[in-house]
């Protein structure tokens, strides 16, 4: 069965090759707005269902996997920085603290939708603010929610524990989604 990947996620892709999965690769301007009472675990889910609807009428036949994946503090959700001073202010909130990851994920298969998030609580140290200006200059972390990826010299050097899927962190909780691909195929 033919496998469609709807990221632009270089991590989302790697993962998926490293599973094993032969896919390609489909992009869509999608509105990531969501409803303000959801909760924020129910944010990943609703825009993951949200891109998988979006493809409604253009995919037959085939599998869809759509994803999202959201940093949160307090239940503050962290998006992608818009610029360097976000990207400051989100490192800062993390720094010492604990957060949380949580991916939502759809798999589309003929107008029918599974779909579950995964959460992954993150623990940094307390990063000082020479190595946030360092971080962000060699790594610009624009494309990643909450400023950081947990793969990247942040991820080495500054997280003290994880509870939970590393992919996840990633952006692809790859041993729910092999389970229910499983279910698929």
């Amino acid at each position: 069965m033919k496998i469609i990947l709807f990221s632009k996620s270089p991590r989302r892709q790697e993962l998926l090759k490293l599973m094993g999965v032969d896919f390609r690769v489909m992009t869509k301007d999608v509105d990531e707005s969501f409803p303000s009472e959801l909760s924020v675990e129910e944010v990943a889910k609703y825009i993951a269902e949200k891109k998988a609807h979006a493809f409604d009428e253009e995919i037959q036949d085939e599998i869809l996997i759509t994803a999202d994946t959201i940093v949160a503090v307090d239940n503050e959700i962290l998006g992608k920085p818009v610029d360097e001073d976000d990207a400051k202010r989100m490192l800062n909130k993390l720094s010492g603290r604990t957060h949380q990851v949580y991916t939502g994920v759809a798999i589309s298969h003929n107008h029918q939708v599974i779909s579950f998030v995964d959460r992954t609580d993150v623990e940094f140290r307390v990063i000082t603010s020479e190595e946030i200006d360092f971080y962000i200059k060699q790594y610009q972390p624009y494309d990643k929610a909450g400023a950081y990826g947990i793969q990247e010299w942040i991820g080495l050097t500054c997280v003290t524990s994880i509870k939970g899927s590393y992919t996840n962190v990633m952006g692809l909780p790859t041993e729910k989604l092999f389970f229910n691909l499983n279910k698929i195929n």
